[in-house]
């Protein structure tokens, strides 16, 4: 009886200490030099002409919270064209994505264009009659999306071969540096810029309740 006794005693120890080490780690995390910098690494710029600073991974999950109903491979694709594409082209490949999240509703579609256009930004899109410009391809249809962000944010030169039509009407290059500019420019909509601060402010909420959960993401 007494062995038996000891044993619950020692097994309830070892789970105590264990328990123990284990939140004096996770504490030791939250409060480390490295989590703060990496907390504050997150803050997003709303300067279009610059380096996004999110990973496909990160992006493809807040994607997922936001539209867990999508097809989770293409939300993948899409994150990794966002950010190649942006990346060749010096543009915010954060904003672009939050863009197109705001322009299809999360790939909920529903207005002029359809998931087929693989248009991701609303290109072209003015009526029923005029419902937007076509791309053969999600990459094709990524890439004219971050050179028209391109046009209105930047005055340099396109790296890659022009495939947005509507590029030459963006007069004059580079008006719009920052989201907000975006506002009665790229849409009618004068709020539009806040929605896009919006998305972003909801993005770096997601980044921190998730910073530390990096081992959670399958993608």
């Amino acid at each position: 009886m007494n062995t038996k006794n000891n044993y619950t005693i020692q097994k309830q120890l070892v789970s105590m200490i264990f328990s123990f080490f284990l939140l004096s780690f996770l504490l030791s995390c939250l409060s480390s030099p490295q989590f703060a910098i990496e907390k504050e690494e997150k803050k997003l710029s709303r300067l279009i002409c610059m380096k996004g600073l999110l990973e496909p991974r990160e992006l493809s999950h807040f994607f997922m919270q936001e539209n867990p109903h999508a097809d989770a491979q293409k939300v993948w694709a899409l994150a990794n064209f966002y950010v190649k594409e942006a990346q060749d082209e010096g543009i915010n490949s954060d904003i672009a994505f939050v863009q197109m999240c705001l322009e299809t509703g999360f790939l909920r579609f529903g207005g002029l264009v359809s998931e087929d256009m693989n248009n991701f930004c609303g290109l072209g899109a003015i009526s029923r009659e005029e419902p937007g410009l076509r791309f053969p391809s999600m990459e094709i249809g990524v890439r004219a999306h971050i050179q028209h962000l391109q046009a209105y944010a930047c005055t340099r030169d396109l790296q890659k071969e022009l495939v947005d039509p509507r590029y030459k009407w963006v007069q004059p290059r580079g008006k719009s540096p920052s989201i907000y500019g975006l506002a009665g420019t790229w849409a009618s909509d004068q709020a539009y810029g806040e929605k896009l601060d919006a998305l972003l402010e909801r993005l770096e909420s997601f980044l921190l309740t998730n910073c530390c959960s990096k081992k959670i993401f399958f993608f």
